[in-house]
């Protein structure tokens, strides 16, 4: 065989030889391939069934809170205690003391934004006597919330069972849990007195739609739950109104429907947007019906429209003179507002309920006025009300 002859067949064989050695790369990088897609497809597994399980685990104290009260009805304060006493958490920081509670799997605790306002420094200790140090996820100083996270891993988790508040009436037996002055694992026991009060905080502004109750809540019980007979949590311990700084008989809690309505906006950003009008006004008494000409004494009297409110821009118009009756100063030329949305307005608090259970700011609502005398309907675009 001459050279010539066999030079094809060797430079055949050189193709070939590339040509394989193309195909064991290219294998070799969609076997790399392959196996990175599947590694990461095997990760997000374990994530999402690490996180089910945690559902399930959370759901499964839920049951069991469940199944005692419907295999008894009401189940007794002690048993609800033990239930409980694993999910509530002694919060401090620099400042002071509080209580809090367990919210779900993920390490989230609820408690006052008074709690921690201004805190450098978080510590929770659970009854199993662990300590860790928490971060603020979201706060909302008009309802007096906040929500802290720990590591979850720190303990086991006993996530409470969140009831509606709105089921409460007066007369009703509720239970207050927590540490007053720092002494840990209390309940006292006592009913719902009030619904839809309104409390003064020391911020110079108004906390609506507050529970009031005679279960003996002192410093330190701020943020832990307020429970009903049925184990759940209704609401969140929060002030008590005395002279001495110790309970003397009236205590308040922010409703459980109000963490329910927040607690996602204040895990995912960090706060909560409150709907807002932009005016001062008054509750229309005998006195004020009298000098303005109405009917019965009924609706709130526009006092004061805010600069620039959603109020000020709808045209809604406040008081403008001022009479005396008997002695008493009395705002008139403002409009009177005697409903909203189709939904009769007796109160002021009537008024702000209706806003903050029913509305968020950028909502289109409509209002019920009597101007002059003659009843008209006035479209509103609220706002988001400013900070303190």
């Amino acid at each position: 065989m001459t050279y010539e002859e066999y030079q094809p067949s060797s430079s055949k064989r050189s193709y070939i030889l590339i040509a394989v050695l193309i195909i064991l790369i290219v294998n070799t990088g969609a076997f790399i391939v392959a196996f990175w897609g599947l590694q990461n497809q095997l990760e997000d597994m374990e994530t999402t069934i690490a996180e089910q399980n945690n559902e399930i685990r959370d759901l499964q104290n839920q049951i069991e809170i469940l199944d005692s009260n419907n295999q008894t009805g009401l189940i007794s304060w002690s048993t609800i205690y033990n239930q409980l006493k694993d999910s509530v958490v002694l919060i401090q920081t620099n400042l002071g003391l509080g209580s809090g509670f367990v919210y779900d799997m993920e390490g989230h605790i609820i408690t006052n934004h008074h709690v921690i306002e201004g805190a450098e420094t978080i510590e929770v200790t659970f009854l199993d006597g662990n300590i860790t140090s928490a971060t603020v996820v979201g706060m909302d100083i008009y309802s007096d919330l906040a929500v802290i996270k720990v590591d979850s891993k720190v303990t086991k988790l006993h996530p409470v069972v969140i009831g509606g508040s709105s089921d409460l009436v007066v007369g009703e037996p509720v239970a207050a849990m927590g540490n007053p002055f720092g002494l840990s694992d209390t309940l006292t026991v006592g009913i719902v007195s009030a619904l839809e009060r309104e409390m003064e905080a020391a911020g110079n502004y108004v906390i609506i739609d507050v529970i009031q109750i005679d279960a003996a809540i002192n410093p330190g019980n701020s943020g832990g739950p307020l429970v009903n007979s049925k184990g759940q949590v209704v609401g969140v311990n929060t002030a008590i109104q005395s002279e001495t700084g110790t309970f003397t008989g009236i205590g308040f809690a922010i409703p459980s429907d109000t963490v329910k309505r927040e607690i996602d906006e204040l895990i995912e950003t960090g706060s909560y947007k409150h709907p807002w009008l932009g005016v001062s006004a008054l509750n229309v008494n005998i006195a004020i019906a009298d000098a303005i000409s109405l009917d019965k004494p009924q609706g709130v009297l526009l006092v004061n429209v805010t600069e620039g409110s959603p109020a000020q821009q709808a045209g809604l118009i406040g008081a403008d003179q001022e009479i005396m009756v008997d002695g008493q100063t009395i705002p008139i030329g403002g409009d009177v507002i005697t409903g909203i949305d189709d939904v009769a307005i007796i109160r002021m608090t009537d008024l702000v309920v209706y806003m903050e259970r029913n509305t968020s700011p950028g909502d289109v609502v409509v209002f019920e006025i009597i101007r002059d005398g003659e009843v008209r309907n006035i479209e509103v675009t609220l706002g988001e009300r400013p900070l303190p």
